[in-house]
């Protein structure tokens, strides 16, 4: 299920780059539709966790929490000057709980903060997909490096440039999706950052790198970067260690399988 949403998302994000759009009425249409298709999937995907095992009443009510406390936390960087306070949170737990959780996390988490802060729109099914990712990423990190398990600083370091290599990609995937609308042909005039309805598939990934580079990399991905990195830096042991006693008592490990009470460490 996880692999079925992701392509479906990344043709979401994509399809301009292989199919003309020829004004911005198109993306009003689109972006409903995404969203209703998008929340069935992301049922099917709990239901599928839940019958296997992998996400019982326990694991459900901590991702209520932890929705609740990242909703809470975006508010407090509100994307000023690319300050996110919401990716550091999603990284760990998706590091401990796994891919699967972390999406769903990524999605929830989202979903509850747009509706906290009247931020439902267009973008928002778009935002919960991408940030669906951040979490399913983190989680598929590796455990073990020549054989020794990466704990301790080395696990921090590691999430520290996760949580910079996201922070530029996710910057970049959310500018693709509105991209074609705020610089197509229709807006008149040729220009160097313009989509070209329909053209070259290189033409319009270079047109679209210097759209990014200008108008988002500088600035907003990069205060994300930094944001990424100093909460991770200042709070990631000690959640990580609070995270994984949760994991512990709540019996249940990251792949998604219930431990039985008398072997957990």
């Amino acid at each position: 299920m996880l692999s079925v949403v992701s392509v479906a998302g990344l043709a979401m994000f994509t399809w301009p780059l292989f199919l003309p759009v020829k004004d911005s009425t198109t993306m009003d249409a689109t972006a409903p539709m995404i969203f209703i298709v998008l929340l069935p999937l992301l049922i099917v995907l709990v239901l599928a966790q839940m019958s296997d095992k992998g996400i019982d009443a326990k694991a459900l009510a901590l991702l209520g929490v932890l929705s609740a406390i990242i909703a809470v936390l975006r508010p407090l960087g509100a994307g000023t000057n690319g300050m996110e306070t919401v990716f550091f949170l999603l990284i760990l737990a998706g590091r401990v709980f796994g891919p699967g959780f972390g999406f769903v996390l990524g999605c929830t988490s989202l979903f509850a903060s747009a509706l906290l802060t009247a931020g439902v729109g267009p973008w928002m099914p778009f935002q919960m997909l991408a940030s669906a990712w951040v979490g399913m990423g983190a989680g598929l990190l590796p455990d073990r490096l020549f054989g020794r398990e990466i704990r301790g600083k080395i696990e921090v370091a590691m999430l520290v440039v996760y949580g910079i290599v996201v922070a530029y990609l996710f910057g970049a995937i959310m500018n693709l999706w509105f991209w074609p609308y705020v610089m197509g042909a229709s807006q008149g005039g040729p220009s160097d950052l313009a989509y070209i309805p329909g053209g070259p598939l290189l033409e319009n990934l270079k047109r679209f790198g210097w759209f990014t580079l200008i108008t988002s990399t500088a600035v907003w991905d990069t205060g994300r970067a930094v944001t990424n990195s100093i909460l991770l830096i200042l709070v990631g042991r000690p959640v990580l260690l609070a995270l994984r006693r949760t994991l512990r008592r709540a019996a249940f490990d990251a792949h998604g399988e219930f431990l039985p009470a008398n072997s957990l460490p």
